[in-house]
């Protein structure tokens, strides 16, 4: 069973999140736009404050969209 006062913290902090940082949200609305989907490669770098860099990529899957559909259900965005 999903704990109701846990999925409201978890939109507190998301809130919180897209107002520090509104170009990464605004970012996500438009890579979800796009028609993300199985076969879409994401791919992530990091740099620390040292100007360290890694960076990965990952190929989503059937189950990764699902997982996707059922958090989109959750969050009432079906």
């Amino acid at each position: 069973m999903i704990n109701p006062a846990k999925l409201f913290q978890i939109k507190s902090a998301w809130d919180t999140f897209s107002a520090n940082h509104p170009k990464f949200a605004k970012f996500l609305g438009a890579a979800g736009k796009s028609g993300i989907g199985e076969g879409t490669i994401i791919e992530i770098s990091i740099t620390n404050a040292t100007g360290e860099t890694i960076s990965s990529n990952l190929k989503l899957t059937e189950s990764d969209m699902q997982l996707f559909q059922t958090i989109k259900e959750i969050a009432g965005q079906s």
